[in-house]
């Protein structure tokens, strides 16, 4: 029986721990191209491209599953009358992507209506180019606060800065497991990391979406920074398919 209760308490924490190691509380509606995607519960991020699109992480859907989009949202915990909750028309997973090494973690998401654009509510643009080392970036969602177990969990939008990190560095804390459409962010030494929830969430850097949260270990571990997806080397791809959808 105990063994069954630490085993329900961890899966508790697991699932109601929020954003960002690190990271501080955004200022209300400041990030108005993230969007929460809901099952039961918040379980990941994206980001607003268009009126009708969401980019977020392939891995965080499975067939059959029922989602829905959640805009303009702060506390998940609470109706704060500035959501806009709207259910997916098609759910369209990068064709590469496969589980085995987490290459092509990017998936579309075109909503059943379009989004009322407003002030709590926004689109990103696409990056133009492929951020390099050194540039400052915005991460953010919902994800723990710290490593499960050391600190309580929240239902508030979260903020974390961090940087684009080099390639030999990426490579180095994951070797043999970071491909060319992978970059990590963050900081080498631990500390500022994201984690869990933040999974299929925007890294944002210069008004541009440059990454979509793939994986991060143990969220602040030391040599294990956050690993995102590369969507600059997905524009075509997402522009091709947004045009034939």
């Amino acid at each position: 029986m105990k063994a069954f209760i630490l085993l329900a308490l961890f899966a508790v924490a697991y699932r109601n721990h929020h954003e960002g190691v690190g990271g501080y509380e955004c200022r209300k509606n400041s990030v108005p191209y993230q969007v929460s995607l809901k099952s039961l519960y918040h379980f990941c991020g994206g980001a607003l491209i268009s009126s009708t699109w969401v980019v977020s992480a392939a891995h965080c859907y499975r067939n059959h599953m029922v989602i829905q989009v959640r805009l303009g949202e702060h506390n998940v915990a609470v109706n704060e009358g500035s959501e806009q909750f709207i259910d997916p028309a098609k759910v369209i997973l990068h064709p590469g992507y496969t589980t085995y090494n987490q290459d092509d973690d990017i998936m579309l998401i075109k909503l059943s209506k379009p989004a009322r654009l407003n002030d709590v509510v926004r689109t990103v643009s696409l990056p133009t180019s492929c951020a390099v080392a050194g540039t400052k970036c915005l991460i953010s969602g919902w994800g723990n606060l710290s490593v499960i177990g050391r600190r309580g969990s929240s239902n508030i939008y979260m903020c974390l800065d961090a940087s684009i990190l080099s390639d030999s560095s990426c490579r180095s804390s994951y070797p043999e497991e970071i491909t060319s459409n992978m970059s990590c962010a963050g900081l080498l030494n631990g500390g500022k990391d994201s984690c869990l929830d933040d999974m299929g969430g925007p890294v944002v850097c210069n008004g541009q979406l440059q990454g979509v949260m793939s994986y991060s270990y143990r969220c602040d571990e030391l040599n294990k920074p956050g690993v995102y997806t590369k969507v600059c080397n997905y524009n075509s791809w997402i522009r091709s398919t947004m045009s034939s959808n």
